[in-house]
C-alpha cells in the first residue's frame, strides 16, 4: 500500500508544486528554501541532534516549553525544528530565534526523507500532535531513529479516517517508539489504531508561559482605549462577517478581529476602521480594529474583556483556547471545537468558558458578559486556576524522551 501511496505521491508533484507557487502569491516565504522540502541542505551533517516537527504556528508555540526542556536535558545536542507552512516558519524565528535550527519538513518522499535524516542524523524525533506520515515514519525505523508523537491529540472524525486507510498507517502508528496523548479519549483512540506505548501526559498547551510585556502592554492599551473590548480571536474565512453582523450598532465597545492566518489581514481590513500596524489606539468612532500582527496574542487577550475563539463557527475544530484562559480573559467558542475537545471540556466544567451553539447565540453570551463585570471576573479567575491545575505536561513528555535517549 505504501508503495501505492508513493507512486501517486509522484504523480501529484507537479501539482504540489503548482499549490506551493500559488500559495507564494500572498506569502511569499512558500517561495523560499524550497529545496528543504526534497531534503536538500546546503550545510554540512550534524554529529548530535534532536528534531521536532510542528506543522505550523499553534504547534510552534505549543512546543516551546518541551524544547527548552528537551535542550536542558541535552545541552549539547542541537535541536532541529521544522515546520510546514511558511506562518510556521515566521513563528519559529519569533519564537526561538537562533536557539534551534530551522528547516521545512520535506515532502513524504522516501529519498527527501532519507537526506533530511543523514543531514541532521537526529537522535530522536518528536512530531507534534498528528503528524503522521507513511514515508517519513517508516524511513525513521529503517535508520533506528525513535519517534514521539507528542502532545497526542485524535479527534473521533480523525481516528475513523486512519481507520478506513488502516493498510497505509499502521505499520507507522505501530512503529512509533512512544505516544505522550493528552487525554484518556485521545490515547483509547491511538491505542485503537495500533499505537504502542501509550500514555496521557497531559496538553503541552497549558505549560506556555505568556509574555508578562504583551500582557501589561494589552492592560495598558486597555486603560487607555477607555472601552469595553470584545475580541474575535484566531478567526477564520467567513467568520468574520458574521460575527460583526450580530453585533448592534449601538454597542458602545469596540471590536477587535485578528485572524488566524496573516495572509488574511488585509482582506479582513475591509471590515474595520484601523489596523494595529497602523494606529497605536483606534479612534472613538472606531467599531471595529484589526489585529494584524503575529506573535501577540498575550497582547490581544489581556486587551479584552471577553474573547470569542474563532474556528469554532465553522466545521474547523476549532482554535487554541488555553492562551485566552491564561491570560485571564473569558471564553466564549463556537459549536466546532473537536480539535481542542478535551480543553473546552475543562473549561466549560470550571465555569471559565461559555459555548453557543451558532454566531447569534455567541454574540449574545459576549454581550451579556459584557454588562457582568462580577460574571467576568469570576470566569477570568476559573480560567487561570484552570491552567495552573493542568500545568505539569512538560515534565511527564521530558520523561518519555529521557527514557527513550
Amino acid at each position: 500500500m505504501r508503495r501505492l501511496y508513493t507512486v501517486a505521491l509522484r504523480l501529484a508533484l507537479p501539482l504540489i508544486l503548482l499549490r506551493l507557487w500559488w500559495r507564494g502569491r500572498r506569502e511569499p516565504g512558500y517561495r523560499e528554501h524550497v529545496q528543504e522540502r526534497f531534503g536538500i541542505y546546503s550545510s554540512g551533517k550534524m554529529d548530535k541532534a534532536v528534531w521536532v516537527h510542528a506543522v505550523s504556528v499553534g504547534e510552534a508555540r505549543a512546543a516551546a516549553p518541551l524544547v527548552r526542556a528537551l535542550k536542558e536535558l541535552l545541552p549539547d545536542h542541537t535541536v532541529v525544528m521544522t515546520c510546514t507552512t511558511a506562518a510556521g516558519r515566521e513563528t519559529l524565528k519569533q519564537v526561538y530565534g537562533e536557539s534551534v535550527r530551522a528547516a521545512f519538513l520535506p515532502y513524504d518522499y522516501p529519498e527527501s526523507v532519507q537526506g533530511f535524516l543523514e543531514r541532521f542524523r537526529p537522535r530522536l524525533a518528536v512530531l507534534m500532535e498528528t503528524e503522521l506520515w507513511p514515508n517519513l515514519l517508516a524511513q525513521c525505523e529503517r535508520n533506528g531513529v525513535p519517534v514521539v508523537l507528542a502532545n497526542a491529540r485524535m479527534s473521533e472524525k480523525s481516528a475513523r479516517g486512519y481507520r478506513r486507510w488502516r493498510a497505509l498507517m499502521g505499520p507507522g502508528i505501530r512503529s512509533l517508539a512512544a505516544v505522550c496523548a493528552q487525554s484518556e479519549a485521545d490515547a483509547a483512540r491511538l491505542r485503537a489504531l495500533g499505537a504502542p506505548r501509550v500514555e496521557v501526559t497531559g496538553n503541552l498547551k497549558f505549560d506556555v508561559v505568556l509574555d508578562e510585556g504583551q500582557l501589561e502592554a494589552g492592560r495598558e492599551w486597555k486603560r487607555r482605549l477607555g472601552r469595553q473590548v470584545l475580541l474575535l480571536a484566531s478567526t477564520r474565512e467567513g467568520e468574520e462577517k458574521i460575527l460583526l453582523n450580530e453585533i448592534p450598532p449601538s454597542a458602545a465597545l469596540l471590536s477587535v478581529v485578528v485572524p488566524r492566518h496573516p495572509q488574511r489581514f488585509d482582506e479582513v481590513a475591509q471590515l474595520a476602521q484601523s489596523r494595529r500596524t497602523q494606529t497605536a489606539l483606534p479612534g472613538s468612532k472606531d467599531r471595529v480594529h484589526l489585529g494584524d500582527t503575529m506573535g501577540e496574542m498575550a497582547f490581544y487577550y489581556a486587551a479584552c474583556d471577553v474573547a470569542v475563539i474563532g474556528g469554532s463557527f465553522m466545521p474547523l475544530g476549532g482554535q487554541n483556547l488555553i492562551e485566552a484562559l491564561a491570560a485571564g480573559a473569558p471564553v466564549v467558542v463556537g459549536p466546532s471545537m473537536f480539535n481542542f475537545a478535551e480543553a473546552t471540556r475543562l473549561a466549560l466544567d470550571a465555569g471559565a468558558a461559555l459555548q453557543a451553539s451558532d454566531a447569534r447565540v455567541a454574540v449574545a453570551q459576549a454581550l451579556r458578559l459584557l454588562s457582568d463585570p462580577a460574571r467576568q471576573k469570576a470566569m477570568g479567575e476559573a480560567g487561570k486556576k484552570l491552567c495552573e491545575a493542568h500545568r505539569g505536561a512538560t515534565a511527564r513528555h521530558r520523561e518519555v524522551c529521557r527514557r527513550l535517549l
